[in-house]
């Protein structure tokens, strides 16, 4: 499973801690732009979790895949993880993990948020700013009215905003947690290896749909 998901299943088990922060809402209406794209990420998310098993894992993967690439600034991320040793990869072998990794979120996304049982996605309507970046906080909510945390760093991408990280509990870094797991691959096994691990956990979300 990702770490840098939020997932589903994994959230769902676990009662994040949540400082209040005012009036709450699940509508369309946001008061940044900055949290724009998470609000096109739940609308997509609920898309393919009602979709289920009437779709197949293919099928869901490409309706959510471009949300995901809109959403997320991918390639900073993936630079963040893997740390100053980016630049020493090769050019073609930088190419091919952008898209393992890009791969690799979208099955997670899929794989972990497959079915419907009446949740909801609500976002606060305070943004908070830390240096350049601005943090939309947000909340999952079950049909049995359980709350559970994420926070979503964004940064400034041209005239957008797109996700750079991911905090549970308001301060567990998704990427801080990637970066241990992916760099010890990395020294183990090098680019190739790491390329090979991705592509190998593609193929397990997705069932050998996806690699």
């Amino acid at each position: 499973m990702s770490q840098f998901l939020p997932a589903r299943r994994t959230v769902f088990g676990l009662v994040f801690g949540w400082a209040g922060l005012g009036f709450w809402h699940g509508g369309p209406a946001v008061a940044s732009e900055a949290a724009g794209p998470v609000e096109q990420l739940h609308t997509g998310l609920i898309v393919i979790m009602k979709a289920g098993q009437m779709m197949s894992f293919r099928q869901r993967s490409e309706m959510i895949a471009p949300v995901v690439s809109r959403t997320f600034d991918l390639d900073t991320i993936l630079r963040q993880v893997i740390g100053s040793r980016w630049a020493l990869l090769p050019a073609a072998q930088q190419s091919a993990l952008a898209e393992a990794f890009r791969r690799y979120t979208v099955a997670s996304y899929v794989a972990n948020f497959d079915a419907y049982s009446g949740e909801r996605f609500e976002v606060a309507p305070a943004v908070r700013m830390v240096g350049a970046d601005r943090i939309v906080a947000t909340r999952i909510v079950t049909a049995a009215g359980k709350m559970h945390a994420l926070d979503y760093v964004m940064r400034q991408e041209g005239a957008g905003w797109k996700v750079v990280d991911v905090l549970a509990e308001g301060s567990i870094s998704r990427v801080a947690a990637q970066r241990s797991e992916m760099r010890s691959v990395l020294t183990d096994t090098g680019g190739t290896g790491l390329l090979v691990s991705l592509q190998r956990k593609t193929a397990e979300l997705s069932g050998g749909i996806l690699q």
